[in-house]
């Protein structure tokens, strides 16, 4: 099996299809990669949202494996793109800030795999650079940006001449749902007073209407996923692929996007693998995205390479192991999304340890909280947080959570999923959250993570020039 020594071992929507037989060098499987654009995995139902509805989502739940602790290690789009595609966590490839770009010497998804004998495509959303680095073969049909007003409608021809070709192939299908603006799918399906809020998420009128609309997009992102699925099904490979459904990260409401919380970093994970992967079945079993490329790899009979964080969760789709890795990890650099907030944390799965570096600072994100932007990317809902925090102290205390945090939070995840209440200054836990600070210390040096210092708009100014300051672990 493909492995890494680089972390202790023990989720976008994105569709990983990989064909059933993976071990004969000449018969490498096809992977078809789709994902979702800020997504919060528990707004989906698989994952007990309350609201949206995801007949195609539910689906392929049924027919493959869900993977219940799924992670990302930053919770912005292009440097967990940076991480799904070249196995390395962002500090490793060098997209730690969002608009930013991976270190040149990086190789990624389309080397790894045209080394075993794919073609590697993508369709829709890039967001990952520079081009030497992620060398895809550009495929039509999907809209690559996510902020347009509104979105183009898609087409699947592209899609399906690239996978109906006969060499193998990986394909990766980005879709920009449910990305801001909110201007897809139906909303008059999502009734303002029929909805039921997460308690992350302040109840006002315009905040039932905007979460109405992004309900609407999971919806028509749902039907992409099914209209792809029949893309593949009618190219007669659907049995020879295995499918991977990631929601990649939060949705751009407070406490999710941009963020260390687990409604930020945690994410959607199914594989369906006809023949191989047993039906309707869940795993706690933690992953991280870093993980799939060497899962890939591995399944494709590639072999190891060192410089990937990642681990192979082969073992645990064929249900030969019960778990894949200890800890997941997560950072955050607020630049350029805001002033400056670096955040780091781990997981072990049942609780989450957070430290907040600059914890004196208060902790802006100037798309959400802002009133400028084009294109429906400003978002009035949080004015009316803000106007109704005299009013309702539930909404003061969501307020507060948000823009002023301590230097260290822990939330037994498994029982408080949207992790409301903060036990780092339970003595009963000092033991569990030394350990965990341990651990995060251990990945950050491993990382070459200095902490606060990286979160500089010279660091950032130089990672977009792909020159990267480099902090070597002492």
């Amino acid at each position: 099996m493909l492995c890494s020594l680089r972390d202790t071992v023990a989720p976008l929507v994105c569709l990983l299809t990989v064909s059933s037989m993976a071990t004969a060098a000449d018969s490498p499987p096809n992977v078809l990669i789709i994902m979702a654009d800020d997504c919060t995995h528990n707004d989906l139902p698989l994952y007990g949202g309350r609201n949206a509805k995801t007949t195609n989502i539910d689906a392929l739940a049924a027919q493959g494996l869900t993977f219940n602790r799924a992670y990302l290690s930053s919770a912005m789009c292009q440097p967990c793109r940076a991480e799904l595609f070249s196995g390395r966590y962002p500090m490793n490839n060098g997209c730690a800030w969002n608009h930013s770009a991976s270190r040149p010497a990086v190789t990624s998804m389309p080397q790894h795999l045209g080394r075993l004998g794919y073609r590697v495509g993508i369709a829709g959303k890039v967001h990952v650079k520079p081009q030497e680095v992620f060398p895809f073969e550009k495929v039509g049909g999907f809209d690559p940006s996510c902020v347009r007003n509104p979105t183009r409608n898609h087409k699947l021809n592209e899609v399906a001449d690239f996978i109906g070709r006969e060499e193998p192939f990986c394909l990766v299908v980005a879709l920009v749902e449910p990305h801001v603006p909110w201007v897809m799918g139906d909303a008059s399906a999502y009734p303002p007073t029929d909805l039921k809020l997460p308690p992350n998420i302040a109840d006002t009128q315009r905040t039932r209407e905007d979460f109405g609309r992004y309900l609407a997009e999971i919806t028509y992102m749902d039907g992409q996923v099914g209209e792809l699925l029949a893309t593949l099904e009618d190219s007669g490979k659907s049995k020879d692929t295995l499918v991977l459904f990631t929601s990649e990260q939060g949705s751009q409401f407070p406490g999710c996007k941009w963020t260390n919380w687990d409604t930020g970093l945690h994410t959607a994970l199914i594989v369906r693998w006809p023949g191989r992967v047993r039906a309707g079945r869940r795993t706690d079993a933690l992953v991280q995205y870093c993980d799939v490329l060497p899962t890939i790899m591995d399944i494709a009979g590639g072999d190891s390479v060192d410089e990937l964080d990642g681990v192979s969760f082969r073992a645990v789709l064929e249900g030969a192991e019960e778990s894949n890795r200890r800890f997941a990890y997560g950072m955050h650099n607020n630049l350029p999304e805001g002033p400056p907030y670096p955040i780091r944390t781990v997981t072990d799965g049942e609780f989450r340890y957070i430290r907040n570096l600059t914890p004196n600072e208060l902790y802006i994100e100037k798309h959400l909280m802002g009133t400028r932007g084009t294109g429906g990317l400003n978002n009035p809902y949080w004015g009316t947080w803000t106007w109704d925090t005299q009013q309702t102290p539930a909404t003061y205390r969501l307020v507060k959570r948000y823009m002023l945090r301590p230097p260290e939070q822990m939330y037994h995840t498994a029982k408080d999923r949207y992790e409301m209440i903060n036990l780092a200054e339970d003595t009963s836990l000092s033991q569990r959250k030394q350990a965990l600070s341990a651990e995060l210390d251990r990945w950050m040096k491993l990382q070459g993570d200095p902490g606060a210092a990286q979160d500089s708009m010279e660091s950032l100014e130089a990672a977009r020039k792909g020159n990267h300051r480099f902090f070597p672990g002492e």
